[in-house]
């Protein structure tokens, strides 16, 4: 009931296909799901789209709803050492104290270079932290990639492969139609990404398409190593002739049949960073940045998302709204502390940000926590990467970790639900069988 999976059901529904889908919580979009600030919907993890992201800007246009699409100058910062640094243009990069003036040239160098390189393979045999401190300088890693790795990825920041950083930098820098120099622009839905999951889900109902919620599944069965369907937590067995697990990997590992050893080491090949991600509404602005990339890793958090200066209070009753982001491991001690002994974490350290805030700027408060967020992506990776199809016939995985080179979000889970789709209906033309359900 993620995105992926969503996609996945709509586009066999559209093929004339008999659909049915499960979704253990009581709510469609996965990591997209929303909940409601100052009557309107906002995205309990941070979202945004680029104009490279092509995929969802197509569903969004056959939905109906691109006229909601609104595209938006960013504001992206730096904070390390008490001080916030623009960072909103490549230029930028020329004042950055945290990195001595030489390598920020260097810095900018490699952006263009990446920006314009299309050839990844050699950086899948590297980490990130060894292709930068050779080809730009020790003190560019220290100084600007290092901590930002050191903050999503924790101890396993060395071993990032620089396939997925040329990835961001890549992907990143071609949203900027207008040249490197020009100010990036990102793109949000009014009323939050609700809208267009809500929409697939109204077209998938009256479409035909079987959609439970709150609907556990417990397994998936199979016969003669072909997929016959899924038992659900009730103990009810649906039959299928084709299932679709979007899932993430471990969790696929527990519900599948038995795998070949060498798809199950590749199931177990790849680990997860766990998402935390608190959000408070508050009565006056704590920056003017939107996006502030946190450079002191001695801070409780990686990122400060304040999307009112993004898309504006007036859209949620006049609240302020800031986004607290951590990537961890995932048996952190956070994930094992209560909402209120985070919030005793986070608080000061906002006053570091912005001296004068005080707790009493806060109206609400929330923690959301996510324990498959984001795969760590090694050297190699696509040695290890799981297929889409499996061992079993009729039986497909669709999860964050086969997202290569690019990295994980809503445009590319869109794309990975598609393909899956396409592949499930040319396997299942080439059997010659009459249309049956798939799950």
């Amino acid at each position: 009931g993620g995105v992926a999976g969503m996609t996945s059901a709509y586009r066999l529904m559209q093929q004339g296909h008999e659909v049915a889908l499960y979704e253990s919580s009581p709510y469609l979009g996965g990591l997209v799901r929303t909940f409601e600030v100052g009557g309107s919907r906002l995205e309990a993890y941070y979202h945004h789209i680029f104009t490279s992201d092509t995929t969802i800007i197509r569903l969004i246009e056959e939905l109906g709803v691109g006229d909601k699409l609104k595209w938006i100058e960013s504001k992206v910062g730096w904070f390390d050492n008490g001080k916030i640094y623009n960072f909103v243009t490549p230029l930028d990069l020329l004042t950055f104290g945290p990195v001595p003036f030489i390598d920020r040239v260097r810095l900018g160098l490699m952006a263009m270079k990446l920006r314009k390189r299309d050839d990844w393979a050699e950086f899948e045999r590297i980490t990130a932290k060894d292709w930068i401190e050779k080809n730009v300088s020790k003190p560019a890693f220290d100084g600007m990639w290092g901590p930002l790795l050191r903050g999503k990825y924790g101890d396993s920041y060395d071993e990032v492969a620089m396939a997925w950083l040329w990835s961001k930098i890549h992907l990143r820098m071609a949203s900027r139609k207008g040249g490197p120099l020009q100010k990036e622009q990102l793109g949000y839905l009014t009323g939050s990404f609700q809208v267009y999951i809500d929409e697939m889900e109204r077209r998938m109902r009256a479409g035909g398409v079987r959609v439970h919620t709150g609907a556990p599944v417990e397994r998936i069965t199979a016969e003669n190593n072909r997929a016959t369907g899924i038992v659900l937590g009730d103990g009810t067995h649906v039959a299928a002739d084709a299932v679709i697990a979007a899932v993430p990997s471990v969790l696929f590992k527990k519900l599948a049949p038995a795998m070949t050893p060498d798809y199950e080491r590749r199931l177990d090949g790849v680990r997860w960073q766990g998402a935390l991600c608190a959000v408070m509404t508050l009565k006056q602005p704590l920056s003017p940045i939107y996006w502030m990339n946190i450079g002191d890793r001695t801070m409780p958090f990686l990122a400060v998302v304040e999307h009112t200066n993004f898309v504006g209070p007036e859209h949620y009753g006049g609240n302020r709204i800031v986004y607290l982001s951590n990537y961890l491991t995932q048996d952190h001690e956070y994930f094992k502390k209560s909402d209120d002994e985070l919030w005793a974490i986070f608080e000061p350290a906002l006053k570091k940000i912005n001296p004068a805030f005080s707790a009493d700027w806060i109206n609400e408060r929330w923690i959301f926590r996510a324990p498959f967020a984001q795969p760590i992506i090694t050297c190699n990776y696509g040695d290890i990467k799981p297929g889409h199809r499996t061992p079993v016939e009729g039986l497909y995985l669709e999860t964050m970790t086969q997202i290569y080179p690019e990295d994980r979000g809503q445009n590319y889970s869109i794309k990975m639900g598609e393909e899956v789709a396409q592949m499930a209906v040319e396997d299942f033309a080439k059997r010659g069988e009459r249309p049956g359900a798939a799950a």
